[in-house]
């Protein structure tokens, strides 16, 4: 399946394939990268191999280039040999897309004509107050928490994401 992928990626224009693939909801074991897109920092999480477990990867201090940004994410992207970036994207609490995820949105296409592999963006709604609270739990204090927290909630992103992959492989659903 991965030579198959790889071969369509040689044949295709890169849009052709990133719909067939997110259509297919990439149906094998993988590793992925997660994205938690600040303003001033940007967290970045990777999942094993078998692409059950995300960990919390770095923090990505932003620059004043955006693309250097983004080649920051495409050397981990390279590093792990990760076949999909996961981004989050800051739904309001009401599903409405307001600024700030019209502002992702426009990033992830810039990122997703660098990083070579598809990037799709999952709802991160909460990903922050999630981290923090599994911090706060580890007796951390505010200022060790500021450190990490970006990279955490990237992490909670990606496991979100591979978990609803996971459920929806079980339940026979390719979108």
């Amino acid at each position: 399946l991965l030579l198959v992928a790889r071969i369509l990626q040689l044949l295709m224009p890169r849009s052709s394939l990133r719909a067939l693939l997110s259509r297919r909801c990439f149906l094998h074991s993988m590793r992925a990268v997660g994205v938690d897109l600040g303003s001033k920092r940007i967290g970045i999480s990777t999942s094993d191999a078998s692409g059950t477990l995300a960990s919390p990867h770095s923090v990505i201090q932003r620059g004043g280039a955006r693309s250097a940004d983004h080649h920051a994410i495409k050397a981990v992207v390279e590093e792990y040999e990760a076949e999909v970036v996961v981004i989050g994207l800051p739904v309001s609490m009401n599903g409405e897309m307001l600024q700030a995820a019209q502002l992702v949105l426009s990033e992830v296409e810039q990122i997703s004509q660098i990083v070579g592999v598809p990037v799709v963006t999952f709802d991160e709604r909460k990903s922050t107050v999630t981290a923090d609270e599994l911090l706060m739990q580890n007796e951390m204090n505010a200022q060790e928490r500021r450190k990490i927290i970006d990279k955490v909630a990237a992490a909670v992103i990606l496991q979100g994401w591979l978990d609803r992959r996971k459920e929806q492989l079980a339940q026979g659903q390719t979108k």
